[in-house]
């Protein structure tokens, strides 16, 4: 399984490099990118749950299946890095999207991916785990709450 894993990872990776259909769009992004993109790219924890109280952004988590399996955020989608490609049309293009694993690595990869893919997407750079540790006790049940209004 670890080895199907990996080369679906570096096949999305080729895919993203040495695909004539990205590569001038990918030349592109990189050639135009700029500190005002840098900073774009990225958002923290309390500016997404900001954003999805107010319904602007959906939250995808692109681990594997047997990670969110373990545990999860309910809020999250769950499109492992691996299964983009195929499943973009799970994606809501009116909002923000933002990828989330627990530190950033897979959640950078996937924003830059959906970037070249004409979504508006940033990824989350306190990860998964700065979620969970935002959300505890009553700052979950009052988050709970904003989403259900």
């Amino acid at each position: 399984m670890k080895t199907i894993q990996r080369l679906s990872m570096v096949g999305l990776l080729l895919l993203l490099f040495f695909s004539p259909a990205l590569a001038v769009t990918l030349d592109e992004y990189l050639a135009d990118f700029d500190y005002q993109e840098r900073k774009e790219m990225k958002i923290n924890t309390k500016e997404l749950l900001e954003l999805l109280k107010t319904d602007k952004a959906q939250l995808i988590d692109v681990r594997f299946p047997e990670e969110y399996a373990a545990w999860r955020m309910g809020f999250a989608r769950n499109i492992p890095l691996n299964e983009l490609p195929s499943r973009l049309n799970e994606l809501d293009r009116s909002k923000i999207i933002v990828t989330a694993c627990p530190h950033y690595d897979r959640a950078s990869m996937a924003r830059l991916y959906l970037t070249t893919k004409g979504y508006t997407a940033k990824y989350l750079t306190d990860g998964l785990l700065g979620l969970a540790e935002q959300l505890r006790g009553d700052k979950a049940k009052d988050f709970i709450g904003a989403l259900d209004k």
